[in-house]
């Protein structure tokens, strides 16, 4: 019942790549400059301006680039800066349009998050090169209001860190396999597409009671959605988190137990499908052919990584409430688990085909506590990142 896409599109090794450029050397070069790429460190953060027009600067040890997830939308600002590492974090207060910031580990680099005072968008970003006795890189972003306001100038002054952590929301992605004219598996007395749509909705109710989760469905009615859009609508909301809900079916009756699915190493190489020129390890500005994938391929380790270790908390969680499977964590190449910057995790709830798994799955009660469990999961899976980040 899970589908498969066809065709594998081959990743260049870095062998060819060098093979390429004619020369042994040039793997070394390249290679230092992915790490410099990969590994630019942040100095400081500046902000200046006022309420009608605010500059965001962030001063670089080296070249980055940068994604717009969130432009303004609900006064929240969301940037991803690929190749920038944040050892532990940094956050701090505002001035002008920004309340406060954050900017914190994400995959293929960092992300800022940045709570606005008033409605405001970004009205332009750049990157500046060392120059005129500045010897390292600032990116700036200038965030301007959409209604002009009576306000003093503000210096561009270092943006104070301070404590408690702010309450930025992290996006979780929820799949309701199947739909619509697609059913799935086939129970006693119900079709998977149903089953997984109500572990759906009660997983949302799960997190957004919590307050600390934006949550984002694939579907949230009996309706048909490509397995391709799924995946595309995780990376578009800038998904910290996608799981997919599945129930399973099996050859006989007597089979039962949930399972946790995250991507196979075979199957890395077609996330390169889903790569576009936006994305920032298509727009290294390196000499020499491979970079990219390079950087393609350390972003998918990380990633692939990021699943494996949310895989086996979630295991670790619903294994009081659910019976699992004897090898409950397993491998494939499942369209659904492809985007390479997303940790995904596909989760096989039970088989619907079996009658006691299948009466689980139905319940309201015993679902909702099913899916407490998973939510208490991502619970642990983000305080685990935060307590890495934090050393």
């Amino acid at each position: 019942m899970l589908a498969r896409l066809g065709g594998i599109i081959r990743r260049r090794s870095v062998r060819a790549a060098v093979v390429a450029a004619g020369a042994l050397s040039c793997l070394a070069a390249v290679a230092v400059s992915q790490a410099a790429v990969a590994n630019a460190g942040v100095l400081k953060v500046r902000l200046g301006g006022d309420r009608n027009e605010t500059r965001i600067v962030i001063d670089l040890e080296r070249s980055a680039s940068g994604k717009v997830a969130a432009d303004g939308a609900d006064r929240r600002l969301v940037m991803s800066l690929a190749g920038v590492d944040v050892e532990g974090g940094l956050q701090g207060s505002g001035h002008g349009l920004v309340k406060s910031w954050t900017l914190e580990d994400a995959p293929g680099g960092a992300r800022l998050n940045v709570d606005l005072s008033a409605e405001a968008s970004i009205k332009r970003r750049f990157l500046l090169p060392p120059a005129d006795g500045v010897d390292y890189y600032r990116y700036v972003i200038d965030v301007a209001a959409k209604a002009p306001v009576k306000d003093g100038q503000v210096r561009l002054t270092s943006a104070p860190v301070k404590a408690p952590p702010l309450s930025l929301k992290r996006v979780i992605v929820i799949d309701a396999g199947h739909g619509g004219k697609d059913p799935g598996a086939r129970g006693a007395a119900s079709n998977e597409k149903d089953i997984n749509l109500a572990a759906a909705r009660a997983l949302k109710a799960r997190l957004e009671k919590s307050g600390r989760y934006k949550v984002v469905m694939t579907r949230d009615s009996d309706v048909y959605v490509p397995l391709e859009s799924r995946v595309q609508i995780a990376r578009r909301a800038d998904a910290d988190l996608f799981i997919s809900l599945h129930a399973d079916s099996g050859p006989t009756t007597d089979l039962r137990g949930a399972s946790v699915y995250t991507l196979s190493e075979k199957a890395a190489g077609r996330s390169a499908q889903f790569v576009n020129r936006d994305d920032w390890f298509m727009k290294a500005s390196l000499a020499g052919g491979g970079v990219s994938d390079i950087l393609l391929d350390l972003t998918q380790r990380a990633t692939k990584n990021r699943s494996a270790m949310f895989a086996e908390a979630l295991l670790e969680r619903i294994d009081d409430e659910v019976q699992l499977l004897r090898r409950s964590h397993r491998e494939a190449g499942l369209v659904v688990l492809l985007a390479p910057d997303v940790p995904a995790v596909l989760l096989e709830m039970g088989f619907v085909n079996n009658k006691d798994d299948e009466a689980l799955l139905r319940d309201p009660a015993r679902r909702a506590q099913f899916m407490d469990a998973v939510g208490d999961s991502i619970d642990d899976y983000f305080s685990h990142q935060t307590r890495l980040a934090a050393r």
